[in-house]
């Protein structure tokens, strides 16, 4: 697979087979994906990777946060701005509508939508989980270098005919995180990543979300 191929193949994947993820392919993926772009070399990627025993942990202890403390921590950050203008608004929306579509979930269903939503919590079925830290002292420009070690570590992982999904959701119950991974405390989760073969007998694996052309958002001069 060429680079080409990882990038127009990658996707947000949110069902998974029961296969499990060589232990060795996991730690090339991770190890490699370090070259990615990094300001000043300061390499703010901060990974915990799970499998097997630990990960049933986690999802464990995410159980019975939601069964019995369901509402979230003040948030470390915000996964959206507050009030989103056009086009953003709508890209959010359209991808959202098409993911219900084919759940088969209806807008007013909102306790359909409510439980779909915490499949999040179970890294949908996939057998790793991935948390992404990264130190409080950052800012910007490397929460930047962040989301570049984690897109080569998606195209990576499709080069071994593997899936993934970022899920900014774990950031929600960062408290929870915590406590089961007990990272240092100048850490802070940015995100989760769901790791694993794309369940394609389900629905869902349909789902592709539209990209907007480039003379949307790119202007180019004398090229």
């Amino acid at each position: 697979m060429n680079v080409s191929e990882a990038v127009a193949t990658r996707r947000s994947v949110r069902a998974y087979t029961d296969q499990p993820v060589s232990p060795e392919v996991l730690r090339e993926v991770l190890a490699n994906a370090a070259r990615a772009p990094s300001g000043g070399n300061l390499q703010p990627w901060r990974i915990y990777a799970l499998a097997g025993e630990p990960l049933t942990e986690l999802k464990a202890a995410i159980r019975l946060r939601l069964r019995t403390r369901p509402t979230p921590p003040k948030p470390e950050y915000a996964v959206y701005p507050p009030s989103l203008s056009e086009p953003y608004r709508n890209q959010r929306f359209a991808i959202g509508e098409a993911m219900y579509a084919l759940l088969g979930i209806p807008r007013e269903n909102k306790l359909g939508r409510l439980q779909w939503i915490q499949n999040n919590f179970d890294f949908f079925g996939a057998p790793v989980g991935l948390m992404c830290f990264i130190d409080r002292q950052m800012g910007p420009p490397q929460w930047s270098d962040l989301g570049m070690y984690l897109q080569t570590v998606m195209l990576l992982l499709r080069e071994h005919g593997l899936d993934s999904c970022a899920q900014e959701a774990w950031s929600l119950y960062h408290d929870t995180v915590r406590e089961v991974l007990a990272p240092p405390d100048e850490l802070m989760l940015f995100c989760g990543m769901a790791i694993g073969y794309a369940d394609h007998a389900v629905p869902l694996d349909r789902l592709q979300s539209e990209r907007a052309p480039l003379d949307a958002f790119a202007t180019l001069r004398g090229c």
